[in-house]
């Protein structure tokens, strides 16, 4: 016991590494990015959005997997549990380590679907030369759209205004 808290108190940075991450490490900058992922496994019904987010976090990666259904309550990637983060009635999501590029990351994910939880074994491949800006993102593209589409609306009201404007004159 005493061997032990010597332990934790001159290496506390060991004891933590041990503890936890094998997301792959990345030379890119701390941020989020976009990242092809393929989903495998289970009855096939199921799917994650991809391209999806992935974030650097100290030099690490990790994924922001949104799943098709809002019935998995938790997945566990490389013997670590991580709980559904969304509200509840909204699809599935998870923020995860990537633990492998371009090759099989075996993941097991809990679903309620079946009326009692059921773990399934999925595979999850991220692919590295798909990486890029988080702009990419479909949710992005559609945030820019509506944006977009806001300044038409509001430029066209004001454009109406002075004409009618300048009508009755």
């Amino acid at each position: 016991m005493l061997l032990l808290l010597t332990m934790l108190l001159l290496c506390p940075i060991q004891v933590l590494a041990a503890g936890g991450e094998n997301a792959v490490k990345t030379d890119l900058e701390d941020g989020e990015y976009s990242i092809q992922v393929e989903l495998e496994g289970g009855s096939g019904k199921a799917s994650v959005s991809s391209p999806t987010l992935m974030l650097v976090k100290n030099g690490k990666m990790y994924a922001r997997l949104q799943w098709s259904s809002s019935n998995y309550d938790y997945m566990i990637v490389d013997g670590e549990k991580y709980l559904n983060e969304s509200e509840e009635g909204r699809n599935s999501v998870f923020t995860v380590p990537v633990t492998a590029l371009d090759d099989k990351m075996e993941v097991i994910a809990d679903t309620l679907a079946m009326g009692a939880p059921h773990e399934i074994d999925y595979t999850l491949t991220f692919y590295e030369a798909s990486i890029g800006s988080k702009g990419q993102l479909p949710q992005e593209a559609a945030k820019r759209v509506v944006a977009v589409a806001l300044v038409i609306i509001i430029g066209g009201g004001i454009l109406n205004y002075f004409v009618n404007k300048r009508n009755r004159c």
